[in-house]
This record gives C-alpha cells, sequence and structure tokens, in this order.
C-alpha cells in the first residue's frame, strides 16, 4: 500500500520527529504551532529549493536523483530501512503479488531441530512455519486456517497475543513498523487493507509510519504454565528466500527464564516415533 500520501505522511513524520537544535539549526526565536521542523529547513539542510521539496513531499516531484535522495535522507537522520523505504516510495510503479512464499522443507527440518522457540516468516510477517517450542511460546499456527497465519493479523485480532506479551502495545508497534518496511505489492495492501478495516489500534499505529527491520532484542513473554519469561530473539535473514526470515528465541544462560523454556519445551515436544 505505497502512494503519494505514504510518501507524504512519511516525510511528515520524520520531520515532525526532529528539533532544529537536533539538526544544528538556532532555536527558533517563538513558539511554534506545529512540532519539528519545517519544509523550508528540510529543504536548506538538503540543499535544495523550498519549491522543489514542497513537490517531492506531495509525490510530484518526477524522477528523483540517487544524490538527492541520499542529501534527504541526511537531513531527516534516517537509518538504513528508513532509507530504504524512502527509495522505495519515490520509484514509480506498484507491483503485484508474488506467489505465495512457501518455506523449505530443509528449513523446516531445521527449526524442528531446535529445543528453543523459531518461526519461518515471509517477507509481510507470513507464518510459513513453527516448531514445538514456537507453538507453545506463542500459539499454534498451523492450526490455524492459511489466511490467518500471519504475525500482524494475530497481534492485532487474537487475544491471545495480548497476553503472551507483557508489552503488547510496544510489540505491536514494531510489528507494524517491520510490516510497512516489506515489499509495496497487492499482498501488502490487502493485509493493510483488512487490519486497518477491523482494528483502530493498527490503524493509528499505522499513521505513525515508523519503518523497521527485524533484527535483534529481548522481549517479555507469559505463559500460564511457567509465568514470565524474557527471552532473547535474534532475526535471521534468508537469501534467495523470496524475502524471509527466520527468528529464533532463547534465554541467557543459567536464568530463570532457561529453565522455564527447558519446561516448556519439554512439556511440548513430539515424542519420537519407536522403532523395532
Amino acid at each position: 500500500m505505497t502512494t503519494g500520501g505514504d510518501l507524504r505522511g512519511f516525510l511528515t513524520s520524520r520531520r515532525a520527529a526532529l528539533t532544529p537544535e537536533e539538526v544544528g539549526l538556532p532555536s527558533p526565536a517563538t513558539a511554534r504551532r506545529v512540532r519539528g521542523l519545517r519544509r523550508e529547513e528540510v529543504a536548506s539542510l538538503a540543499g535544495v529549493s523550498v519549491h522543489y521539496y514542497v513537490k517531492l513531499e506531495q509525490g510530484r516531484a518526477g524522477n528523483v536523483s540517487g544524490q538527492v535522495l541520499a542529501a534527504i535522507a541526511r537531513a531527516l537522520r534516517l537509518d538504513d530501512v528508513e532509507t530504504r523505504y524512502l527509495r522505495s516510495l519515490l520509484q514509480p510503479g506498484r507491483h503485484p503479488a508474488p506467489a505465495p512464499p512457501r518455506a523449505r522443507p530443509a528449513l523446516r527440518s531445521m527449526i524442528g531441530a531446535l529445543d528453543v522457540p523459531a518461526v519461518i516468516h515471509g517477507p509481510h510477517l507470513e507464518v510459513l512455519a513453527v516448531n514445538h517450542a514456537g507453538k507453545a511460546l506463542l500459539d499454534d499456527f498451523e492450526a490455524m486456517p492459511v489466511a490467518e497465519r500471519n504475525t500482524a493479523k494475530w497481534m492485532f485480532l487474537n487475544p491471545r497475543a495480548r497476553v503472551v506479551y507483557r508489552d503488547w502495545a510496544r510489540i505491536a508497534a514494531d510489528v507494524v513498523a517491520v510490516l510497512r518496511a516489506g515489499p509495496a505489492d497487492d499482498a501488502l495492501s490487502r493485509i493493510v487493507g483488512e487490519l486497518s478495516t477491523r482494528s483502530a489500534e493498527f490503524a493509528a499505529f499505522w499513521a505513525d509510519h515508523r519503518v523497521a527491520e527485524h533484527q535483534h532484542g529481548v522481549k517479555r513473554f507469559f505463559h500460564e504454565s511457567v509465568g514470565d519469561l524474557t527471552l532473547n530473539w535474534q532475526t535471521l535473514h534468508l537469501p534467495d528466500s523470496q524475502g524471509q526470515s527466520v527468528i529464533v528465541y532463547s534465554a541467557d544462560t543459567g536464568s530463570p527464564s532457561e529453565e522455564k523454556l527447558r519446561l516448556l519445551a519439554s512439556w511440548t515436544a513430539t515424542p519420537a516415533p519407536v522403532t523395532s
């Protein structure tokens, strides 16, 4: 769902997140009605005319050179993920959704061999596979209809997510930011359209125009059988896999969460077949 409104909203939100002092400009002599940088200040920092920047923000600038894009990114203090997103907004045309992604059997076997939770995601947070520990910690996505096997949909439409995540609002906002950074195609439009009409919270987060990439961090979880867990998560981006990634969750060695996670995994493990 990439439109001129997305470009305007994204640039406006990035301007609003900065103050003149943060970018080395003099403090305003009087209070401003609108927070953040003005268009003329961004234009000055980027070395372009105000007229050109206004046209760019409105999606009327036509072909934007890499040099200008880099200058705008520097002026707005965009990180690498935000800069890539801005570049995608400035590229004309839309893209039809590719065939639904499928996890390779070898990847499924890999996460199935792990004793810690692991999930394979598609480019729009489709849950392509989840191992037994992941089902125990999060939810049994493989028991859901295929159309519902999506972390963004689960986060906002399934009450289970608010039980699992102790910091639901923060995690939910991050999920929306990651979803926005995905490929701008018809599949994204369908997901965003559905969630915007079914969840006011999603619509509010989407309007923030945040962009992020799944990388690594720490999250707090809750499970009825073992209580609270604090787990590390790490994303492994897979080359030549249609934007797929694997997220693996683990606990600090020797921590109470490690023992709880071990218990959780042992209770949900699939017994090995008996051979004679």
